[in-house]
């Protein structure tokens, strides 16, 4: 879904006087978790229309033959194993009203999986520059952003974070008044008055995983954890781990020029990097790493492993500057593993040159609430900075704050490092990344063109891919259920039988079509991507439902049923074309890893007059003429809804 709108903030004093208002971004009068009890719950959708809007999205995926045989397994896993299934996951969906039907099932898959997290899981999103050129400074920014995110911390803590609401009407719901009435409704209820006025509230259920939390690798599932009580910051440079206190002993922050201290500190040490760098663990197999991890545990480093599990977040703090936007995506997406520890909920990256990101462990939470992480906290450091370039540290020993972390290593561990490095190395060495900037338009003139922004992204994506390779191939969009309480993310299946037809006549039959034929066809497409999308959020799509009763059948020590196995089903969910949006003020480039081999990883973000895309691939498949492909759709699609004829 579409980045949500950043609420208003009201800028603290800058006084760091204890519990002064500095602590905080701002202090919302309508409580952080207001909304959080009445929010309506995640809808079970009914099996027929699960069943039907499966059969849509498969049939542009399907020769005659092969719809012909899914569809009589659909039909009957609807009438028979399908319909029992579905009938025990809605009783036990009753059962537990305090939560959603996909919370359990979600959480099991990310942590069940065992592939590596970094590239497989983890995404990224990088900052903006700091629009005050001089602030883009390595040292100035990791304090200013540092204390920008201990203050989201506090303000979240506290119940003063603004509450995370979508606006659809925000000059009557996003008003001071609303606010000030609202606050007095009681919180069984509240979500009900923010619906009078067409606002809807969010799940924030995820937030507090943000902090001091990290995925422990175990063997067949991991778990994560959280220490709210830890005070210190995890720092890494060098591939060395640093921490120290960025909170006293009463949980007020420390002084920003006594945290600058100790960052300069930390990056003026010139200890040698370590031969066996511990970070490249964190890249490993989840079982190979939970051995691995035992072992270290049982070789005396659990006080260190404590330190990293509980602290804060990862800084990590990188000795170089970034090239150009493809470097900046390598650096963000997986970087050193010798300077990240990818099982964080997420590492704060900053380069040399002040360049910054986020790399965040996906199993805890989605993009929705690490993106109003990342909008505060750009908007705070950069618009009431901390610290400026004229800030002197304070003069404090930071030899004595500061704690180096030591790990001891028997052999089994270097061998494991070693051979981790040597994985992560060649997964990284096979990765491509690759990105356009489409000029020519952009959000403006589609809508005035009365199409969907996001149907023409994806429309471009199927036209690209037939042009490429000749065929249509199981296609993912992510968008959020976070309307509703513990709602995850539902799949957009773009690819259909409209944007099959439209792909086909631009790339195919040109010469057949007048251009207001293809006009015609575009709106088709954006129509029905448009009912797609909203199906999607109102946790009516297929793809949640399908797999919670599979989990469910297979808990029961069922045997998979049919349905399941049809290759249709298997191919459907091998999505090739991985895709996922976001446009946010702080935000300059998103973008994954593919989810399988022979797969694309499309971030993509549509502005006001540009499109841009970051692709990510493996050597089965080409990113480079991917993108160039995807140009040329957009172009066509520009023109022709501008009204020019096309040459093919």
């Amino acid at each position: 879904m579409a980045a949500r709108q950043l609420l208003r903030a009201v800028p603290g004093r800058r006084g760091y006087s204890g519990a002064g208002a500095a602590e905080f971004l701002h202090r919302s009068i309508v409580p952080t978790m207001h909304y959080q009890k009445s929010l309506p719950r995640l809808p079970v959708p009914k099996l027929e229309d699960t069943i039907k809007r499966y059969l849509n999205a498969q049939k542009p995926l399907l020769n005659d033959d092969q719809f012909r045989k899914t569809e009589e397994l659909a039909h009957a896993f609807e009438k028979g194993i399908g319909r029992e299934l579905h009938e025990q996951l809605v009783a036990q969906d009753n059962q537990n009203k305090h939560t959603s039907y996909i919370t359990g099932p979600w959480f099991d898959m990310y942590l069940k999986a065992r592939e590596p997290v970094v590239l497989n899981f983890n995404a990224f999103m990088s900052f903006n520059p700091d629009p005050k050129s001089e602030y883009n400074d390595q040292l100035i920014r990791a304090t200013n952003m540092t204390v920008s995110a201990i203050r989201f911390m506090k303000t979240f803590r506290a119940g003063y974070l603004e509450p995370e609401v979508f606006h659809l009407n925000p000059e009557k719901s996003d008003t001071e008044i609303f606010k000030k009435i609202i606050r007095f409704v009681p919180s069984s209820i509240s979500w009900f008055g923010a619906y009078m006025v067409n606002a809807y509230p969010l799940d924030m259920s995820q937030y507090f995983r943000l902090f001091n939390s990290t995925r422990i690798p175990k063997l067949d599932k991991d778990e994560l954890y959280t220490d709210e009580k830890a005070k210190h910051l995890l720092v890494l440079r060098n591939g060395n781990f640093y921490v120290f206190d960025v909170l006293d002993r009463d949980g007020n922050m420390l002084e920003p020029s006594e945290i600058q201290a100790h960052l300069k500190y930390i990056l003026s040490d010139n200890s040698p990097a370590p031969a066996f760098p511990l970070g490249y663990l964190t890249s490993e197999n989840r079982d190979t790493w939970a051995l691995l991890r035992k072992n270290l545990l049982e070789n005396g480093n659990e006080e260190a492993l404590q330190k990293v599990d509980s602290a804060l977040f990862c800084l990590s703090l990188d000795d170089f500057a970034i090239k150009d936007f493809v470097h900046l995506s390598h650096t963000m997406l997986h970087g050193d593993a010798a300077n990240r520890w990818y099982d964080k909920s997420f590492n704060l990256i900053i380069t040399k040159g002040g360049t910054a990101g986020i790399n965040f462990e996906h199993s805890w939470g989605d993009g929705v609430a690490v993106l109003r992480f990342q909008n505060e906290v750009f908007k705070d450091s950069t618009k009431t900075p901390a610290i400026s370039p004229q800030s002197q540290p304070a003069s404090v020993d930071s030899s004595r704050a500061v704690q180096k972390l030591d790990f001891k290593l028997n052999d089994a561990l270097k061998a494991g490092i070693t051979k981790a490095k040597q994985k992560f190395d060649a997964t990284v060495e096979s990765l491509s990344l690759n990105m356009i900037q489409f000029q020519e338009g952009g959000k403006e003139l589609l809508k005035q063109k009365k199409v969907s922004p996001d149907a023409v992204a994806q429309l471009a994506f199927q036209m690209a891919f037939l042009r490429q390779y000749d065929q249509t191939v199981a296609t993912y969009e992510s968008c959020s259920t976070a309307a509703f309480k513990h709602g995850r993310t539902e799949t957009i299946r773009p690819a259909s039988v409209y944007t099959k037809k439209c792909s086909e006549a631009f790339v195919k039959e040109l010469s057949k079509h007048s251009t207001e034929e293809l006009q015609n066809l575009i709106v088709e497409c954006s129509k029905y991507h448009g009912r797609l999308t909203k199906e999607a959020a109102m946790g009516q799509g297929f793809d949640r439902h399908l797999f919670s009763l599979r989990y469910l059948a297979l808990s029961k020590g069922l045997a998979l049923p049919d349905f399941y196995q049809d290759q249709a089903y298997a191919r459907i969910n091998h999505n090739i074309i991985s895709t996922s949006t976001l446009v946010s003020p702080a935000v300059q480039l998103g973008g994954f890893g593919p989810v399988v081999s022979d797969g694309f990883g499309v971030g993509y973000q549509v502005q006001d007059d540009w499109i841009g895309c970051n692709v990510s691939s493996y050597p089965a498949r080409n990113g480079k003429e991917f993108l160039q492909c995807i140009y040329k759709s957009l172009e066509d699609i520009f023109n022709v809804l501008k009204g020019k004829k096309i040459g093919s």
